[in-house]
């Protein structure tokens, strides 16, 4: 019997340890993660708001903004998804409908944060965090909802750098009382702390390694010997293609060619090596009848 995509992602944790998860900003970024032996794939509220729409990451994209890119990333392959449902995008009954259409769109697992609606970027200055109470209601109302058992709830909390690292403790040992499956400490400096909330909520912990944030680029290796469960690396290629997108963009302008920027590029048959291009220009020529050779 086939996994459900909560499955798959619980299976990948148990697998390697700790995960690394690689952020996709859309299809094609997720094929290419996947054919270098990634386990596990991430969608990004801050990537949808960047990549998608041309915004910053403070809670402006919607529910069905996320869901549009997880369902292009699920339409091509079979790694589970870890999705950022933000805030969960409303009270209880909107949590709901947020966790029915991740599942449906075939993610395999959400993270709720316990920022305020007007929520900003995780390793920015004046984070403003919901009570505990209100978290671990977001988080019931989560859990309540899923179809699938298996289908991950992970609770972010931004609360070490608000409330200090026994708070932030005492919030997602709470946070799993109401159903989290795994937590997501964010802004975490020390891999001693790491060690702490892995040992405190005995579930698996995720890192969330970003560049240029608060947290340091910590090895896998380190990162396992903290006992953290999951590696996260949110928009590491997107960073990545973008500056080289400037780099061709600037190149072309300012030189009229692409000639000096050109060994930069993927080639046309690594474009259509990843995405099986000849595979279906043969299905064509075979449904129209067309012979190779053959004008």
């Amino acid at each position: 019997m086939r996994q459900s995509a909560g499955q798959r992602l619980r299976s990948a944790v148990e697998a390697e340890r700790p995960l690394q998860v690689a952020g996709a900003i859309n299809a094609y970024a997720a094929m290419m993660a996947e054919q270098v032996g990634f386990r596990a794939l991430y969608v990004s509220g801050a990537g949808v708001a960047n990549a998608s729409f041309g915004l910053p990451d403070l809670g402006i994209t919607s529910l069905n903004d996320c869901v549009e890119d997880v369902r292009r990333l699920s339409s091509v392959t079979e790694l589970p998804i870890l999705v950022d449902a933000d805030t969960g995008f409303g009270s209880a009954f909107q949590i709901a409908r947020t966790v029915q259409q991740m599942e449906r769109a075939g993610a395999a697992g959400i993270h709720i944060e316990d920022q305020v609606a007007a929520k900003r970027c995780g390793h920015r200055p004046n984070k403003a965090i919901v009570s505990q109470a209100e978290m671990t209601d977001r988080i019931r109302a989560a859990a309540d909802a899923r179809a699938d058992s298996q289908f991950v709830i992970m609770a972010r909390t931004d609360a070490l750098a608000v409330e200090g690292i026994d708070r932030a403790i005492e919030r997602a040992r709470a946070c799993v009382e109401a159903g989290a499956d795994m937590i997501f400490p964010e802004a975490v400096t020390r891999l001693e702390d790491y060690k702490a909330f892995a040992e405190a909520v005995q579930v698996p912990v995720l890192a969330n390694i970003t560049e240029f944030g608060l947290t340091p680029l910590f090895t896998t290796e380190q990162l396992a010997s903290a006992g953290v469960g999951l590696a996260l690396y949110p928009l590491s290629a997107f960073r990545a293609m973008s500056a080289a997108a400037l780099l061709v963009y600037k190149a072309i302008r300012e030189e009229g060619t692409q000639q000096s920027v050109i060994d930069r590029m993927q080639t046309r048959s690594e474009l259509y090596a990843f995405l099986h291009y000849l595979d279906y220009e043969q299905r064509l020529d075979r449904l129209f009848g067309i012979e190779k050779g053959v004008d």
